[in-house]
């Protein structure tokens, strides 16, 4: 196996599909139901990996829909909103102006945690958190955790994890003049481990915009 993963010497540019419904009201049985063109493929098989989670995204004037679906677990989902990224879910970094030419975050670099089991009394409820980005030249403003509308639900040998970023929480979000947006994601599971978009935990995706992929907004 080469020490450079193939997936860093390419860069990506991911197709996000617009989807005109969603969120959906509260009263369906799904916040978003993403169909499968709607899938952000990862290509993980050109590093001689397998994927445990399957993650969607999409997007309309309102702002971002994101949907994961986990399976293979034996044990209910797990997590601590004091250790985001030591808890089951999806870690996502957005960058609205997609520029990637820095090293450093900036204003409009995003980084928020949608937790399966993070929330509640007992720790056993969905939950999602906006964090700073580490080294960063200045934050994103926060966004109130009770505007994101967030779903959990169990499926067979997992779960499926729903949530809805309104435009309100990304800062500089404007699909018209700015469609291309800076991505990378991190799904985690106590269980089955992490899945990136691209490049592993020896790189620090976390803090590095310039590392993260492309998301195009397509209509």
């Amino acid at each position: 196996m080469s020490l450079i993963p193939y997936r860093f010497l390419l860069r990506f540019s991911h197709p996000c599909r617009y989807v005109k419904d969603v969120p959906r009201d509260d009263d369906d049985d799904s916040l978003l139901e993403l169909p499968a063109e709607c899938r952000i493929d990862n290509f993980a098989a050109m590093d001689g990996q397998a994927n445990f989670a399957d993650v969607r995204l999409a997007w309309n004037e309102t702002g971002l829909a994101v949907q994961m679906e986990v399976r293979g677990k034996e044990a209910p989902a797990q997590g601590r909103p004091d250790q985001p990224r030591g808890s089951d879910g999806l870690t996502l970094w957005l960058d609205t102006r997609g520029d990637r030419n820095s090293h450093r975050a900036s204003r409009h670099c995003h980084q928020f945690h949608i937790l399966a089991a993070a929330g509640g009394d007992d720790n056993d409820e969905p939950l999602v958190l906006q964090s700073k980005i580490n080294r960063a030249l200045q934050d994103a403003p926060f966004a109130a955790a009770d505007e994101i509308p967030l779903r959990v639900d169990l499926i067979k040998g997992g779960y499926r994890l729903e949530a809805f970023l309104p435009a309100a929480a990304l800062n500089g979000f404007d699909p018209d003049e700015h469609p291309r947006l800076g991505f990378f994601y991190s799904a985690r599971d106590l269980e089955l481990g992490e899945q990136t978009l691209g490049i592993g935990a020896d790189f620090p995706f976390a803090d590095d915009p310039s590392l993260w992929s492309t998301l195009e907004l397509v209509k």
